[in-house]
């Protein structure tokens, strides 16, 4: 099963320029197979990687060539810090796209969610108070990222906006806060057959007054709503949706593709009461939005939690030059991996422990690129 293995990722990484001199000592597929096995068994560091390439070095033998031995962390970090991060991403998409193959997972369908999630150790030496923000495209469906773009001078809206070009959005709904909700992002989703659902907030003044008034309107006119209760996490919440069409909405406000819009009010035990306004591309009923809207929010706990509760991301002190961002990526890719595996009822932290106790559990993580 191994050797197949290497070949599929092999394939899907050959067009990987490699930026080093051609007299370099380590082939970069072998060094980057290394580095995702390594992160799918909680390697969180270039230092961690070489150690694990040592510590697993039986591994190899039948496996990769390693012409000139084992590589150092100094060896991963500056292959880390020297990929062209666009060019990676690229290559994480095709070996997503054949591991979807193997593994039988189909098309990404329903909701998309758009969000940033700032690297906040990947900083500039006196820039801690910038860190590099990483935009992801999650399919909520599958629970897996689907691109990823480093957001160009911290412009988080600029990277979603990247990030859309590279997604076939058709029977897809892209949802995303505030931050997205412009001109720009509308276009954008319709053009590439998308829908949209998108949180509208006072940085929109005007959009955010119709959208209001037209659901005041629709309150008039007893028009339909839905209710939900959650009681999970030791806490009540109550949310109900109220939907109202906007005909001359997306005219008045050059907005593309506007045909509705929503309000979400929620109230969680003795806190107050909270509103939320979204614009819609469809007329969803009030039962579809609260689904949407409450499937958004799936990106903080399925990826951004274990980004770093599991893989210490908000710790990661990689800064220097492409590498932060390489590595946010290899980190995605273990996660959609290990979350692929047909054991459901283990969590992702017990996978990835498994993995790095199990050699025969750590390939069966990727035996579906065979």
């Amino acid at each position: 099963m191994r050797e197949p293995t290497m070949e599929r990722f092999a394939e899907c990484f050959e067009e990987l320029p490699d930026p080093r001199a051609d007299n370099a000592l380590h082939d970069l597929t072998e060094l980057l197979f290394i580095a995702l096995l390594a992160t799918l068994c909680v390697a969180t560091s270039c230092t961690d990687m070489a150690l694990f390439a040592r510590m697993k070095a039986y591994l190899w033998q039948d496996v990769l060539e390693l012409k000139n031995g084992l590589p150092s962390h100094d060896t991963f970090s500056r292959v880390f810090r020297m990929l062209d991060p666009q060019a990676f991403e690229a290559s994480f998409r095709r070996f997503m796209k054949a591991f979807a193959e193997g593994a039988n997972i189909k098309r990404p369908r329903g909701v998309i969610a758009l969000d940033g999630k700032a690297l906040r150790r990947g900083y500039e030496r006196g820039k801690s108070h910038m860190p590099p923000v990483m935009v992801t495209a999650w399919a909520a469906q599958t629970r897996m990222a689907l691109a990823n773009v480093l957001a160009p001078n911290n412009n988080e809206a600029a990277g979603a906006l990247q990030l859309l070009e590279l997604l076939q959005l058709k029977g897809c709904v892209v949802t995303a806060d505030a931050l997205h909700c412009h001109r720009a992002m509308a276009k954008a989703i319709v053009d590439r057959g998308g829908n949209y659902v998108l949180a509208v907030k006072d940085n929109q003044p005007a959009l955010s007054r119709d959208a209001k008034a037209a659901v005041q309107a629709a309150v008039r006119s007893a028009a339909r709503s839905a209710t939900t209760i959650d009681a999970a996490h030791g806490r009540k919440e109550r949310r109900t949706a109220l939907v109202a069409a906007v005909k001359a909405m997306a005219q008045d406000h050059d907005f593309p593709g506007l045909k509705a819009v929503a309000r979400i009010t929620s109230k969680r035990g003795k806190d107050d009461t909270v509103e939320r306004y979204f614009l819609m591309s469809q007329l969803y009923s009030p039962d579809e939005v609260l689904r949407i809207v409450r499937t958004h929010w799936t990106i903080e706990n399925g990826l951004h939690w274990p980004l770093d509760v599991v893989l210490d991301e908000d710790l990661a002190r990689n800064r220097k030059d492409n590498a932060p961002a390489n590595l946010a990526v290899m980190r995605r890719l273990a996660l959609n991996i290990a979350r692929a595996h047909p054991d459901t009822k283990t969590s992702l932290r017990a996978k990835l422990k498994r993995a790095g106790w199990n050699d025969t559990f750590l390939f069966d993580l990727i035996g579906h690129m065979r």
